[in-house]
């Protein structure tokens, strides 16, 4: 069983900062990559960032510059911290992890979600 659990949204004026942060728990071999997705209402989920375990990092074009992905591999945790947050920032952030459990092969996990709100 592999269970990611994220932390960290809330609500935030526009131009203000957040840190969301994932971790992946359970029975896991390794983790190729991490990443954060996000969905707003009335809105398909959309990749927001996400990192392999070389360190490589993508992210989509509407948070270059904004925000920035890392990971702490000992700890199979992701960072998203969120700078310079606008109203179209607001949506539920989900956490993904494309691994390798221990007996289960390569899969796809997602979080719960967190909820961000960018709102004056």
């Amino acid at each position: 069983q592999v269970q990611l659990v994220e932390s960290g949204g809330g609500l935030v004026q526009p131009g203000g900062s957040l840190r969301l942060s994932c971790v992946a728990s359970g029975s896991i071999f390794s983790i190729y990559a991490m990443g954060w997705y996000r969905q707003a209402p009335g809105k398909q989920r959309e990749l927001v960032a996400r990192i392999n375990s070389l360190g490589i990092t993508n992210y989509a074009d509407s948070v270059k510059g904004r925000f920035t992905i890392s990971r702490d591999n000992a700890k199979n945790t992701v960072y998203l911290q969120m700078n310079s947050l606008k109203p179209e920032d607001t949506a539920v952030y989900y956490c993904n992890a494309d691994l390798w459990g221990r007996g289960t092969g390569r899969n796809d996990y997602w979080g719960q979600g967190t909820q961000v709100t960018v709102s004056s």
